[in-house]
C-alpha cells in the first residue's frame, strides 16, 4: 500500500524520465535519420534488384530474396570468386594484424611506463603521432617508401639484398617462391580459390598495407594499455619482488591477468578495424596486383559505385557484418573469466597479502 509521501516521489521520477528523454531526443532522432533508417534500407536493397537510380522503394524494385547472397557464397561466378579472394585476404591481414599490433602495443606501454624512462611524454607522443595522422597521408607516404625505387628497396640494397616490386608483387609469401602446389590443393577450393592460395599467406603486396596498420594503430592501443598499467597497485608488484619474482614471472602472474579486459578491449576494435580496411586499399592499389590486396569493403563499394550493382554490394556488406559479430563473440568466449588454478594464482596471492601487510606496517 503507498503512503502519500511516495507520491511526490514517483512523480518526481517521472519528471526525471520525461527530461531524460526530452534531452536526448535531438540525438535520438539524428542516429534514427542518419543510422538505423540507412541500414533497414540497406537491408532492403541487398534483398531487391535496384540498379541505383530512383527510390529503392518504388514500383520498379522487386524483391529477389536471397540472390545476391547466393551469387557470392554458391553462385560460381566471377562474384563469388571475387568475394572469395577478398576473403582470403583479409583474413590473413586480421591474422597478422590483430596479433602483432596488439604485441607491439602492450610492450610499448610497458617501455613507457617505466619510471626510470626519461622523456616519457615525448616517447608517448611519438609513438601515437601516426595514429591522428591521415591516413590518406600514411598510406601515400608508405606506397612512396615501397616503390620499387623508394627508401625501403635503397636500405635493402645497402645489405646487398635487391628487394622485390613489393605493390606489384601478387605472389604468396608462403609459397616460398612456388608457382604452383600440389594437385589437390590447386583443385580444391572455396569460394572459387583454390586451397593453394588460401594457405600461400598475403601477398607481398598486402604485406606493405600489414606493416602499415600495425604502425599506424599501435600507437592508439599503447594509450590505452598505459591508463590500464597506472591503475595496477604498485604495492602489489613491490611485493612481489620481495617474494623473489623476476620481471616475467611478475608480468605473467600479476600483471597480465589486470589487462584482460583492456585486452578484450583492443583485441575486438583491432579486429572490427582490421575486418574494415578501405580508405588505405582506395588510395593505393585498389585491390591489384591480381586482386590480392582486395577486400570485402573495398569490394562491396566497388560491386556498387562502380558496377552498379547495389544489391550485391549492400550483400557483401551484411556479410561482412556477420563475419565481425562472429569473430567478436568467439573473442570473448576465449577471454571469458575461468577459474585459475592456485599454482597459477599463487604468485599473485602472495604478492596481495604481502602488500596488505606492508599497507598495516605502515
Amino acid at each position: 500500500m503507498s503512503t502519500v509521501t511516495d507520491r511526490p516521489r514517483r512523480g518526481l521520477h517521472r519528471g526525471e524520465a520525461a527530461s531524460g528523454w526530452l534531452f536526448t531526443a535531438p540525438m535520438l532522432i539524428l542516429l534514427g535519420l542518419f543510422l538505423v533508417v540507412p541500414v533497414f534500407m540497406a537491408l532492403w536493397v541487398s534483398v531487391s534488384d535496384w540498379g541505383g537510380r530512383g527510390s529503392p522503394f518504388g514500383s520498379s524494385v522487386d524483391f529477389v530474396g536471397l540472390k545476391n547472397y547466393g551469387a557470392l557464397l554458391f553462385g560460381g561466378g566471377l562474384a563469388e570468386q571475387d568475394f572469395g579472394m577478398s576473403l582470403k585476404n583479409n583474413a590473413w591481414y586480421v591474422i597478422l594484424v590483430v596479433p602483432c599490433q596488439t604485441a607491439l602495443s602492450l610492450f610499448l606501454a610497458v617501455l613507457v611506463n617505466r619510471q626510470i624512462l626519461k622523456g616519457r611524454g615525448f616517447f608517448r607522443t611519438a609513438f601515437y603521432f601516426p595514429s591522428v595522422t591521415s591516413s590518406v597521408a600514411i598510406t601515400v607516404l608508405f606506397l612512396f617508401l615501397f616503390s620499387t625505387t623508394g627508401a625501403v628497396n635503397a636500405a635493402l640494397g645497402w645489405f646487398g639484398i635487391n628487394g622485390p616490386n613489393w605493390l606489384n608483387d601478387p605472389s604468396g609469401i608462403f609459397h616460398f617462391g612456388a608457382t604452383s602446389g600440389p594437385a589437390a590443393l590447386e583443385q580444391g577450393s572455396i569460394l572459387g580459390v583454390p586451397l593453394w592460395d588460401w594457405i600461400g599467406g598475403p601477398s607481398v603486396a598486402m604485406c606493405v598495407y600489414i606493416i602499415m596498420a600495425i604502425f599506424t594503430t599501435s600507437g592508439t592501443f599503447m594509450l590505452l594499455f598505459v591508463a590500464a598499467l597506472q591503475n595496477i597497485s604498485a604495492e602489489v608488484q613491490e611485493a612481489a619482488m620481495v617474494d623473489g619474482a623476476n620481471g616475467w614471472q611478475r608480468f605473467w602472474s600479476i600483471t597480465l591477468p589486470q589487462l584482460r579486459p583492456t585486452l578484450f578491449t583492443v583485441l575486438t576494435l583491432g579486429l572490427i578495424g582490421c575486418w574494415q580496411v578501405f580508405d588505405q586499399i582506395y588510395t593505393g592499389t585498389r585491390g591489384q596486383p591480381a586482386k590480392t590486396t582486395l577486400t570485402p569493403a573495398y569490394q562491396s563499394y566497388q560491386s556498387s559505385f562502380v558496377n552498379q550493382e547495389w544489391g550485391q554490394g549492400a550483400a557483401i556488406a551484411f556479410l561482412l557484418f556477420v563475419i565481425i559479430i562472429v569473430f567478436t563473440l568467439i573473442q570473448r568466449w576465449v577471454l571469458r573469466d575461468r577459474k585459475v588454478s592456485a599454482r597459477r594464482m599463487r604468485p599473485y596471492l602472495l604478492a596481495v597479502e604481502r602488500a596488505g601487510q606492508q599497507g598495516g606496517a605502515r
